[in-house]
């Protein structure tokens, strides 16, 4: 999470910058199709525009400067993931009821199990361990999912193909995890896509539907938005590799420190060493050559649709930053040593949107916000679709 200050200082800058697709006839179904035999109130939409804030800060900074339209479903579709993940992060749930809540909770998605069911006997088993907020959501699941089925039949496969996958695949490695950390690159890109890539592919089905313009763009956007997902999704890694070790996790690929005899699990005894210091390196390469194709992906958004380009902007501006401030600092011990100031969070929003409506200004404030980072060559090609998927190939959720 981004902290406080960088969060209201967003929001003011937002206010500033309104954003210019709102008066645009809407290109995606909501909830008023007639059609639909579950309506989401006006109180649905409420609570879920009002619940954002307390689950997550950095898509209460982000997801505003959308278009209003994808605005409402790319909430509802984050709050999905987060009841998701609320799940999984509960220590007081045993593995078997995870996997059963889980199941249910993708047929609630899908409109097969009934929401207030599942949040009645979820709610009352969360663990003081879950934020108030979080169970104030998992209690409020009826009022998102009225919102989820008040959506096309597009948006809605979206958003449930995300959560399936995202409900399959997570699973595996929260339980099998360990201060050891994964095999190698393979597996952590494995990693990536089941907590950040999916819901690229997610967000890009969105953005065509929502632009049909990009429907042409699809298929390359759609290999592009894994790579987008992991170079995020790294960069949380890499910043949060000491909070995560608190919990007996390590997401670091051990093929990369191997090479140099490190072992992960004595990882405070090896920290401050040049062993240490060059996997890190290694792994901001790739780190960087990921957020490259994340500006690619962007800049094949049309100008016009500033809303959904400032909202990949600022999260590739501030992956690559705090990257840049990793890699002067490899010693670091805590994620706040690491974190993007104040001062440069309203810089680099402000820099951003001088330089929106221009690939080739985006392209060079990008590389001299990189100016100096490693850069893992081959893995801008491994966003192709067949490397980019977990090892046993596409994932598709019937």
């Amino acid at each position: 999470m981004r902290s406080a200050n960088a969060v209201e200082v967003a929001r003011g800058i937002i206010a500033s910058h309104p954003n210019t697709e709102t008066a645009r006839p809407t290109r995606v179904s909501l909830v008023n199709e007639s059609s639909r035999t579950i309506r989401a109130s006006d109180g649905d939409l409420a609570y879920q525009r009002g619940i954002l804030p307390g689950v997550s800060r950095t898509f209460a900074l982000t997801i505003p400067v959308l278009p209003d339209a994808l605005a409402v479903v790319m909430t509802n579709a984050y709050l999905l993931c987060r009841i998701a993940d609320t799940i999984e992060d509960d220590p007081g749930l045993a593995s078997e009821q995870k996997s059963r809540f889980h199941e249910r909770f993708v047929a609630v998605v899908k409109g097969t199990h009934a929401a207030d069911h599942f949040a009645r006997d979820l709610a009352p088993l969360l663990s003081a361990r879950i934020l108030p907020a979080e169970q104030d959501l998992v209690r409020n699941t009826p009022a998102v999912i009225r919102v989820t089925h008040g959506f096309s039949d597009e948006e809605r496969a979206a958003l449930t193909r995300c959560v399936a996958i995202m409900c399959r695949g997570m699973p595996e490695f929260q339980r099998n995890k360990s201060l050891r950390g994964l095999e190698d690159l393979d597996e952590l890109a494995e990693y990536c896509y089941y907590v950040a890539g999916v819901v690229g592919e997610m967000c890009t089905e969105l953005f065509c539907l929502y632009c049909p313009e990009l429907a042409a763009k699809r298929e390359v956007m759609l290999r592009l938005a894994v790579s987008f997902g992991q170079g995020l999704q790294m960069t949380n890694i890499l910043k949060d590799i000491w909070d995560d070790r608190q919990s007996g996790a390590c997401w670091l690929p051990r093929s990369v420190f191997a090479r140099g005899a490190l072992d992960l699990e004595r990882l405070e005894a090896w920290h401050t060493q040049p062993v240490f210091r060059d996997g890190l390196h290694e792994l901001i390469g790739v780190g960087h050559a990921h957020l490259r194709n994340a500006l690619e992906y962007t800049c094949l958004i049309p100008k016009r649709e500033t809303g959904i380009r400032r909202f990949c902007l600022w999260a590739i501006g501030l992956a690559v930053l705090t990257l840049r401030n990793i890699y002067r600092n490899p010693a670091f011990r805590s994620g706040n040593e690491v974190k993007v100031s104040r001062r440069t969070v309203k810089a680099t929003v402000l820099t951003t949107n001088l330089t929106l409506m221009s690939n080739r200004a985006l392209k060079l404030m990008f590389a001299r916000a990189a100016d100096g980072l490693p850069l893992a060559a081959e893995a801008v090609a491994s966003a192709a679709r067949p490397t980019a998927r977990p090892r046993s190939g596409r994932v598709d959720v019937v």
